[in-house]
């Protein structure tokens, strides 16, 4: 074994980089030929022999490297790398918020914000901090049991909020997770909650897709005896099928009457934020039957920013409510017919009556339409056969509307 003084003494002989001098349970002091002097501890772990550096003397002495290589040696004893612990050790201390779920979810959320839609980050803020920080929001992240996230979760699931207490722990996952990764949890512990919630059903927009049902509506929408603003938005909404805010929220300026196009700028589409600040504007073509609904009410709202606005506030447009409640009005409530709901009629019935090739019809819904490979389209790629798409259509629904029994003639 080593002493404190031939530690003092030693010296790498001339003519080599560096020597060893070994102490007990392989512990070793490295003598360079530059003078200088490390404790390293040497052990194997998993087949492979390790070195871990335990500092420099003399301000690591004897008996405090002693001290060290006997922590390390417990450690690999136990089945854990010293030095990965270590490293872990360091990690954690680089977190500068704290262990706590609110400080780990706050953290996490900060990460995540600047890639988020304003609506998502909102929603899962207001989650985190009405449904999960009053309850584990003070516990360190690294001692909650499974038991107390079912508890949590559950409060929500007891007020009849099925959705939302399964997004909560989805919630709590993605944490999890981000505590994993930044070493401040071993492991994502809502895998065992798996079906320990009430299942959730989504339930699907009520849309129509029997045509002479359908004819039904647009009937009923066309009798509708409401204001101009909301009747408009009634009628254009099942032509054109676009998302009911994207649609309520159109100005004038995006409306181009002599080319037929509607054009909605990427900051109003339902994106990530980076689609919304760098994606491509979504281009709708207008059939004639749009731009002959549109032109009476310009007469009216043209003045205005807004092609819906609101009667109260002109500067805001029409609520969803307003074409909810006349839905309502006409006698269709929501599990036979949502504003929304005119998407999955349109996207039925453009495949299974006119045969139209469901890549156009997706573009035209604004989803990502994606080859075999997995990349997405440029939707404008499509702006002649959807304008082409649109205009029969707008037809269809015509022929709907007067009771006509309709044979479509369009090949896929």
């Amino acid at each position: 074994m080593l002493t404190d003084l031939e530690c003092r003494k030693a010296v790498c002989p001339e003519g080599k980089k560096q020597i060893r001098l070994s102490d007990a349970g392989s512990l070793y002091l490295q003598v360079g030929s530059n003078g200088s002097k490390r404790w390293f501890y040497k052990f194997t772990i998993q087949g492979k022999e390790k070195q871990m550096a335990l500092g420099g003397y003399p301000d690591v002495g004897l008996t405090v490297a002693r001290r060290l290589r006997d922590e390390a040696r417990l450690l690999k004893n136990s089945g854990v790398n010293p030095i990965d612990q270590r490293q872990n050790e360091k990690l954690r201390a680089m977190n500068p918020t704290g262990e706590t779920f609110k400080e780990v979810s706050l953290e996490w959320l900060a990460r995540q914000v600047p890639l988020w839609s304003e609506v998502h980050a909102k929603r899962c803020t207001r989650q985190l901090e009405r449904d999960l920080f009053p309850y584990i929001g003070a516990r360190k992240i690294n001692d909650l049991e499974p038991v107390e996230i079912l508890a949590a979760v559950r409060k929500t699931e007891q007020r009849g909020a099925l959705e939302t207490a399964e997004r909560g722990l989805q919630l709590v996952g993605q944490i999890f997770r981000y505590a994993v990764a930044t070493a401040r949890a071993p492991r994502d512990i809502t895998a065992d909650l798996k079906g320990a919630l009430t299942p959730y059903r989504s339930k699907h927009f009520g849309a129509i897709t029997d045509p002479s049902k359908f004819g039904d509506l647009l009937r009923s929408i066309r009798a509708y005896r409401g204001g101009l603003i909301v009747k408009t938005a009634l009628q254009l909404a099942p032509i054109l099928f676009q998302r009911p805010g994207e649609l309520r929220s159109a100005s004038w300026s995006e409306i181009d009457f002599d080319n037929a196009l509607w054009t909605i700028p990427a900051a109003r589409m339902k994106r990530t934020k980076e689609g919304k600040e760098n994606g491509q504007d979504h281009l709708v073509p207008l059939p004639k039957q749009a731009i002959e609904l549109l032109r009476p009410l310009h007469a009216l709202t043209g003045h205005g920013r807004l092609v819906f606005p609101g009667e109260r506030d002109h500067d805001r447009p029409i609520s969803d409510n307003s074409v909810r409640s006349a839905l309502i009005a006409l006698g269709y409530t929501s599990e036979l017919q949502t504003w929304h709901g005119f998407r999955a009629t349109a996207r039925t019935l453009l495949a299974e009556k006119l045969n139209y090739d469901p890549n156009i019809i997706e573009a035209q819904l604004a989803h990502a339409v994606r080859d075999a490979n997995g990349r997405a389209y440029n939707r404008t790629t499509y702006l002649d056969q959807r304008r082409a798409m649109l205009q029969a259509w707008a037809d269809y629904l015509e022929a709907l509307t007067a009771g006509a029994k309709v044979i479509s003639l369009h090949a896929a």
